[in-house]
């Protein structure tokens, strides 16, 4: 992925907050979306965006997906 597009990627608020939270540990998707008042399919297809842009990785562990900031 160019530069370019993961910082397009960051452009979303909700996205920069989400690699904030993430840049203090891994969190599983329930987590994540907690945090904010919009859907979990919602914070799902931003999740997809920040791993299509190579900023984080997704990890199964058991039956729910971890996420990891790829620095």
């Amino acid at each position: 992925m160019l530069p370019i597009e993961q910082c397009a990627a960051l452009g979303d608020e909700t996205r920069a907050t989400i690699v904030s939270l993430l840049a203090e540990r891994p969190r599983p998707v329930h987590e994540i979306a907690s945090t904010f008042p919009i859907s979990r399919p919602a914070i799902s297809r931003h999740l997809r965006l920040l791993k299509e842009a190579g900023l984080v990785a997704e990890e199964k562990q058991g039956r729910e997906n971890v996420y990891t900031l790829r620095r």
